[in-house]
Parts: structure tokens; sequence; C-alpha cells
């Protein structure tokens, strides 16, 4: 009898993640609209809709460096009706900077895709005289603790970028956290502060217009939007690169079929050749990994980055 009402409830779950999905899905954003992972969740929810035949809703709760969405993704069922798509913050750098916060990282999402990711750029006021990364290193050499970079926010990855970029050249420059990109990269064209490690996306149109300097990109290699900008281990700053990217996770406990059905769908959206080729030209590179590939990922990050915010003594504050 046991047995029979085992094979029962596993008939049962099967057939339940097999007609996944008999609903709308919502897609948890904890930023507001207009920003790069808003921007990839909704390109990824209208493929995904029309692939699976029910709507994906993006769902915007921002607030608290990504905390509040976050949470809430947690304390959702594990059915796949709630996802959270999200930057890195969220994922391996809030968690170390926010005392109680109200997740575990690590333990209670199923992580489903990396979609994309990007570098950062070095960029330069368009009144720094600064044109490579020696010239960056001299100045901040000469000047320790008083040359300006900008960030859009304590413990975002450009902030983390100078972070690291300081300790592996030996340098110190002055933080100037903003509250959003938008409002660094404005107060940088302006000539407020001195430089910034920016998402390449946000800054490219600058750049190709000449009102900013692009002088290094974070990644392992050459960005294909920024050729001709080398890296910084080209420009001879090695273990600094850093990239960027956006992810998808569910609740903790996804049936494996539908985690699977995700996944598959969501790799399906982000190589989609218009959506691919519109990101792609915005400096985003395509990824689109497996859900053991993120997890793995999930958990390197989430090292590196714990290591740097304690070394550094790195405060939200």
């Amino acid at each position: 009898m046991k047995k029979i009402l085992m094979a029962l409830a596993t008939s049962v779950a099967l057939s339940a993640a097999a007609a996944w999905p008999e609903k709308s899905v919502t897609i948890v954003v904890p930023f507001p609209a207009g920003g790069s992972t808003d921007t990839i969740a909704r390109s990824m929810a209208q493929y995904m809709g029309e692939k699976l035949g029910h709507p994906f809703v993006v769902d915007n709760r921002a607030g608290a460096t990504g905390t509040i969405g976050a949470t809430a993704v947690k304390r959702a069922a594990p059915d796949g009706y709630t996802l959270l798509v999200a930057s890195l913050g969220p994922f391996v750098i809030t968690p170390h900077l926010v005392k109680n916060i109200a997740y575990d990282a690590v333990k209670d999402f199923d992580y489903i895709s990396l979609p994309v990711q990007a570098p950062n750029v070095l960029v330069a006021a368009p009144s720094q005289k600064a044109r490579t990364v020696a010239e960056v290193v001299a100045a901040l050499k000469a000047n320790p603790g008083k040359i300006s970079f900008a960030s859009s926010g304590n413990g975002s990855s450009d902030h983390l970028s100078a972070e690291l970029f300081w300790q592996q050249t030996g340098t110190s420059g002055m933080h100037v956290p903003y509250k959003g990109g938008a409002p660094a990269i404005n107060d940088l064209l302006g000539g407020q502060v001195d430089f910034s490690f920016q998402n390449v996306n946000a800054v490219l149109s600058h750049i190709r217009a000449g009102k900013l300097h692009a002088i290094a990109v974070t990644g392992d290699k050459r960005s294909p939007v920024l050729p001709d900008v080398p890296t910084l281990a080209e420009a001879g700053v090695k273990g600094a690169e850093v990239y960027s990217w956006q992810g998808m996770a569910a609740p903790k406990g996804l049936p494996a079929d539908v985690k699977k059905k995700l996944a598959d769908t969501a790799i399906q959206a982000i190589n989609e050749p218009g959506l691919k080729k519109r990101l792609t030209e915005q400096g985003f590179e395509i990824v689109g990994n497996t859900p053991e590939e993120f997890t793995a990922f999930q958990a390197r990050e989430y090292t590196r980055w714990k290591t740097l915010i304690e070394t550094r003594k790195i405060s939200i504050d």
C-alpha cells in the first residue's frame, strides 16, 4: 500500500510539473523599472510567455539594495510561478554587507540561468588628462585618497571594481557613492568626479560621442563594442577582472521538471536572434548557462566578493 501511495504521489508531482505553467508567472525584479536588470527581465518575459502560452509578468519590488524583492521570492512557493531576476548584488554582494538579511543566497534559491554579463569600463571625466591605466595609477600614487571615483552605490559592482583596482595597484582613491548609476554618470559627465567603473552598456553612448574617455575594461577579454580599449590585465593590472551580470532564480525546492523547462526556455529566450543582436550591440555578452553551471558560478562569486569585502573592510553605510 505504501509503495502504491508513493507511486501515486510521484505520478501527481510529475503530472503537475508537465502541466506547468497553467497560469501567469511573476518575475520579481528587485530594482526600479528602466535599469539593465529590468530590461533583461522584460525582454525574456515576453519570449518566455509566448513560448509557454501564459504571460510572464514583471513585478518591480525595489528597495533595500535588492533585498526586499529577493526576500519576497525566497518566501514564495517553489512551484515555478514566482521567479527572481536580479543583478549580482542580491545574489553575491549584499549578503556580506547587510546585517540580519532575511535570506541565505546560497541555500534559499534554485539557480536557473545566468542570461547575460557585461564587463565594467574605467571611464574618465572629460576634464581628466589621464588616458591610460598607467597614468591613472600614477595620479593615484601622487594624490593618495584624493582622486574621486563615482559609483552607483556602496557595494555595487562599480564600487567593488574600484576597490579591487586600488587593492591590486597598491593605491587609494576617494569613493563617491550615488543613489544609482544615472546620477553618478551625470556628475562624471559634468566633471564633478574624476573617474568611475561603469557597466559598459550604461556609458557606451557617451564613450562613442566622445563625452567620456574609456581607459580599460574589467573583463578577461576585450569588449566587442569597445575593441580598441584594453583590458586591465593587458594594461598590467592582474586579478581585477569583474563582470556585472543578471541571473534568474526561483525559491528553493523547485520540481526538477519545472526547473528544466524554465532553464531550457530561458536559454532559448536569451539566444533568440533578434534579442541576442540587440543586447550584444548594447555591450552585453550572452551567457545562457545551465542551472548546474549557474549554481557553481554563484558559489564562486559569493566567496570571491566575501573575501574582498572583508579584506577591504567595506561597509554599506
